[in-house]
């Protein structure tokens, strides 16, 4: 039978939506290496993982790496034995997870209320600033998001739209797969709460049916279950087991003190102790608000005028409004009584808010002029913004430009990100004029799509260099010659990651000054070693006249030593 034509439309925006996500997202893959904090240490993970075969413990050179649960990097590692760019596979997995969860959140949105709200769920999602800045990058975070979105979905396909005991099945296993990425996929099942409060009201008025999304409702009854609500924890269990028993075995095999101090760190301080008492990221009550107010733009900005509307569907009952908030709400409670504190531990609520807001925001459009404007206006002042930035640094006072970039260790060939930030600017310009107030989600879309392909395709590579480590240590290659040997110092990941050669690193956590010791000695074992070492590890050292100043990189300043078996450095006292 042939789809009416009110159908076909409807595929051909879906497809040019998702079409146009995979662009922006996609824009500038292959074109720069990983960059810190932590691309290059994931990436050096998944590319040991690749070298010793071995993909349950991850390695950060010669040291077990145990801040994070496995998963993620090797996702990376899959990635590159499929397509054996790093360049590529590095962030493959943060491309198909965001994909993965916009899709998601369009097909939820149209089961609950229609394609458009589906749609534009999936849009304040893709165009939310931090969404968008982290699915460009090669962190944990999208990809945990993606399974706690997928947890959600399932949870709540049952909940709203059931029973339906395959979906909450489902939820069970992605929370689990939530878990072995980042140690927070049991959190999907926050949304549990909200519901049982919700059918607790019910059950006080004397209610024997429970409203679905499609109007229908569902008897109580139906959703006694028996054993089976016990299906989704104990997948999530299982799923977990699949990975942790085989790690356990394999640790306590072993009989080494390495792989137990390794369970400890991962199993408990990372995880327990990091909530409990958190001892870095630390930030003030309010620090989430913050974070929604300017990371979770365009969304946000329509916050004051969905509050209201927000409060007489939660007055009124209805359930999908009761479920989506109170899982946002629980969230961002859940972090917040931890003085640990970071914008990507909320990130998992956004997709969940948006489903919240997008049947509500045609709406709010349509009877307010306002919140159309303020999204207009922001965006014809970013571009602005960015036109006239780039115009000074490039064309009008370069020097100031220059100072800029050196200012973060940049190089002056780095220069184009000026003229690219300038075209980027005067392009959504454009745009906005075109769009006029009147359409001001296809400006947010003009001005937002224009920008993230142009840092993709132009200001990231631009950067890269100076970035990745990549010119610094290119610079140690060429200077040490391609038969030398490498050790390395008080080094960062991307220093091995990038090296030219397998280098020789002495311990990633010790103290940098008793790296040195040993690094010396390795040294004078053979000739044609040579060491690049933070300077800082140098400190305590007698000046050597033959060292070799490379400058900052990663704002941080490295030194070459050559080889010279006579020199030594004393240990420095301890306090």
């Amino acid at each position: 039978m042939n789809a009416t034509p009110s159908a076909r439309v409807a595929r051909r925006e879906v497809a040019l939506f998702f079409l146009f996500a995979f662009v922006l997202l996609a824009a500038g893959i292959g074109l720069r290496d990983p960059w810190p904090s932590d691309e290059p240490r994931f990436t050096l993970v998944a590319k040991q993982m690749v070298e010793s075969g071995d993909w349950l413990i991850p390695r950060r050179g010669n040291e077990l790496y145990a801040d994070k649960p496995p998963l993620f990097m090797d996702l990376q590692a899959l990635s590159f034995t499929l397509v054996r760019d790093w360049r590529v596979a590095f962030l493959l997995p943060s491309l198909l997870a965001t994909l993965g969860t916009l899709w998601l959140v369009y097909d939820l949105g149209r089961r609950l209320w229609d394609r458009r709200a589906g749609l534009l769920a999936a849009w304040l999602t893709l165009f939310a600033v931090g969404f968008t800045f982290q699915a460009k990058r090669a962190q944990i975070d999208p990809t945990v998001t993606f399974f706690i979105t997928l947890a959600n979905y399932g949870l709540l396909r049952h909940l709203l739209q059931g029973p339906d005991w395959r979906r909450w099945a489902l939820g069970g296993v992605a929370a689990g797969l939530g878990v072995i990425t980042k140690g927070v996929g049991v959190l999907a099942f926050l949304t549990v709460l909200p519901w049982l409060w919700w059918r607790w009201r019910l059950r006080r008025a004397h209610a024997d049916r429970i409203p679905t999304a499609g109007g229908s409702g569902t008897g109580l009854a139906a959703y006694a279950g028996g054993w089976r609500w016990l299906l989704a924890p104990a997948l999530c269990v299982f799923t977990v087991a699949l990975w942790l028993v085989p790690l356990l075995i394999v640790a306590h095999a072993s009989h080494d003190a390495a792989y137990g101090a390794y369970l400890d760190n991962l199993l408990f301080k990372q995880t327990a102790e990091r909530y409990a008492a958190a001892w870095h990221h630390q930030q003030p009550p309010w620090y989430y608000l913050e974070v929604i107010a300017l990371q979770w733009l365009p969304l946000s900005l329509f916050l004051p005028w969905l509050a209201p509307a927000w409060w007489r569907k939660l007055r009124d009952g209805d359930p999908r409004f009761v479920l989506l908030l109170g899982f946002v709400v629980l969230l961002l409670v859940f972090f917040n009584l931890s003085a640990g504190k970071r914008e990507v531990y909320i990130l998992p609520g956004l997709p969940m808010l948006a489903l919240a807001a997008a049947p509500l925001i045609t709406d709010i459009l349509v009877q307010h002029r306002w919140p159309g404007r303020l999204l207009w206006a922001l965006c014809a002042a970013f571009a602005t913004a960015a036109l006239a930035v780039g115009l000074r640094a490039w064309w009008i006072d370069p020097q100031w430009g220059q100072r800029l970039l050196a200012a973060r260790d940049v190089g002056l060939t780095a220069a184009a990100v000026w003229i690219w930030l300038a075209g980027f600017g005067a392009a959504a310009l454009l745009a906005c004029v075109i769009a006029r107030p009147g359409r001001p989600l296809l400006a947010a879309s003009a001005t937002l799509g224009l920008f993230w392909i142009c840092v993709g395709i132009g200001i990231m590579p631009a950067l890269n260099d100076s970035s990745s480590g990549r010119g610094l240590m290119r610079a140690v290659g060429e200077r040490i010659g391609a038969d030398a040997g490498l050790g390395l110092v008080g080094w960062r990941e991307q220093q091995l990651l990038q090296a030219d050669r397998p280098a020789q690193t002495f311990g990633f956590s010790r103290d940098p000054s008793a790296q040195l010791q040993d690094a010396l000695i390795w040294q004078a074992q053979a000739p044609q070693r040579w060491l690049l070492v933070q300077a800082a590890a140098l400190a305590a050292c007698p000046p050597r006249a033959d060292a070799i100043d490379l400058g900052l990189g990663n704002r941080r300043e490295w030194v070459l030593l050559p080889p010279d078996p006579g020199w030594r450095c004393p240990v420095p006292a301890r306090r």
